[in-house]
């Protein structure tokens, strides 16, 4: 296992208040706190972030969602427990955070839209943004969570 090598807010506080800023745009928004979180583990989860996994399914569970689910985003799209309003923002994330295999589709896209308008896409944007750019923080700087 390898020892976290700095820690972002220590070194460049005012780099790491402008990222805390924009997550707390996101926070603020008509998105429910049940579907940021999933919208975080998961983008945690493709990404390989362990810290952010751990803290955002603590979260999750402490927020009222349940085991199975938090469980079940590795592979929801096999899973029947979550709604098509869930599923294809999760189609959303996953896009996003994997830009490079092709883009957010025209598919994604216009489903999406049954859902939400332009301002609650952008919304989803930003949370979608800075969940990557928090896993990016944490990959490079190999920030661990406390073992419990």
């Amino acid at each position: 296992m390898s020892k976290t090598r700095f820690l972002l807010p220590k070194e460049n506080s005012t780099a790491y208040q402008k990222i805390a800023e924009l997550d707390q745009i996101g926070k603020t928004g008509s998105i429910s706190e049940s579907l940021q979180e999933l919208i975080k583990i998961y983008a945690s989860q493709l990404n390989g972030c362990v810290f952010c996994i751990d803290m955002h399914s603590k979260d999750a569970l402490s927020k009222g969602e349940t085991l199975q689910r938090v469980i079940g985003l590795v592979a929801w799209e096999e899973a029947v427990f979550y709604t098509a309003e869930e599923r294809v923002v999760l189609a959303f994330t996953k896009e996003i955070t994997l830009i490079h295999h092709g883009g957010v589709s025209d598919k994604t896209y216009q489903e999406l839209q049954q859902y939400y308008n332009e301002k609650e896409i952008g919304e989803l944007l930003v949370l979608i943004g800075t969940i990557n750019l928090y896993n990016r923080i944490g990959i490079t700087t190999l920030l661990q969570p406390k073992i419990d």
